[in-house]
């Protein structure tokens, strides 16, 4: 266990507190003795996440019947999904495995950084992946001819600086800050509202600017999601014959449970830091690790057992291994 003491501080002449030079993670309070037991589920988490994102970007590369707009959007789905997991590996594996709880304090930042970037690649990713099957189902003859793959890349592009531009200010506006309460923090990982609150001074700017960011991100993404399925669902009933609505809303299946998966962890992590300050810790720790583990790890596994083509690829590669 790391002892804490007022060395771990920076002080200055007048006794004011500083950045700290670093923060302490935080695993499941109260279960610190079986860390190294939780520690091997865990690791079971990464490689479904890796392997199976991996393999995901692998099968639709290497199979040219997949070549296709939906499937294009997906492998940017798994590429941000691996990232996100790779961002947040070494802080959880050593806070569980080594039971070491010290991260650096510009290392949290960066780690930070990462996590709402990636996170906000992923919303802006599920928005085109809605649009997709929203061209998809109400013009299917023109659906290749309106997703071209060069503006399948500028939306992936798109993403990515948005996600850069918006997220790039919070580390500096944390920087700016004194820290003089306690350096501990609720997760394994460094999350925005979290360290924030270790601030003792005005973060005024930091709130304000942290609900622009979640009202042009992921506020947006959500409404315009809702937006295309609602378009989506009048199109579907407009089809005549119930056999076609059902055809049709079934090639949304995977992306509705997809954006489920993604967004309610989110929201009620978020809520959770924002008015559940008498909740208990291992809610905290239950919502922060299902955000970090659910996105990752369920994606590979809906999609390749929703999605019918992808599903022939595995069963054809495992099927030429048994031969």
């Amino acid at each position: 266990m790391t002892r804490v003491t007022k060395s771990h501080y920076v002080l200055n002449l007048n006794g004011s507190q500083f950045q700290p030079p670093f923060f302490l993670l935080t695993g499941i309070p109260g279960l610190e003795a079986a860390h190294i037991w939780i520690s091997i589920p865990l690791c079971v988490l990464y490689m479904i996440a890796l392997l199976g994102n991996s393999s995901i970007l692998f099968i639709i590369k290497t199979t040219p019947s997949l070549h296709e707009p939906q499937y294009i959007f997906l492998t940017m789905l798994a590429a941000t999904d691996i990232g996100l997991s790779i961002s947040t590996l070494p802080t959880v594996l050593k806070v569980f495995l080594l039971n070491h709880r010290e991260i650096e304090f510009h290392c949290c930042l960066t780690q930070m950084f990462f996590i709402h970037t990636f996170s906000s690649i992923d919303s802006a990713i599920l928005l085109a992946m809605a649009f997709d099957r929203f061209v998809a189902i109400r013009n299917p003859l023109h659906y290749t001819m309106i997703l071209t793959h060069a503006k399948i890349i500028r939306m992936g592009l798109a993403a990515v600086v948005r996600g850069v531009a918006l997220m790039t200010a919070w580390p500096i506006l944390l920087k700016r800050l004194p820290f003089c309460k306690n350096i501990i923090l609720s997760h394994c990982y460094c999350y925005h509202p979290d360290v924030m609150k270790l601030a003792c001074g005005p973060v005024r700017v930091n709130i304000i600017y942290g609900l622009a960011v979640v009202l042009c991100s992921f506020g947006l993404d959500s409404l315009f999601i809702i937006i295309s399925y609602a378009l989506i669902l009048k199109t579907v009933m407009s089809i005549a014959s119930n056999e076609g609505r059902l055809k049709a809303l079934n090639t949304c299946i995977s992306h509705i449970v997809t954006v489920f998966i993604f967004y309610v962890p989110l929201i009620i992590l978020a809520l959770i830091h924002r008015f559940g300050t008498f909740t208990s810790p291992l809610i905290h720790v239950t919502m922060a690790n299902l955000f970090l583990f659910l996105t990752p790890v369920m994606n590979p596994l809906v999609y390749s057992f929703k999605t019918k083509q992808i599903r022939s690829v595995i069963q054809k590669a495992f099927v030429t291994r048994g031969s």
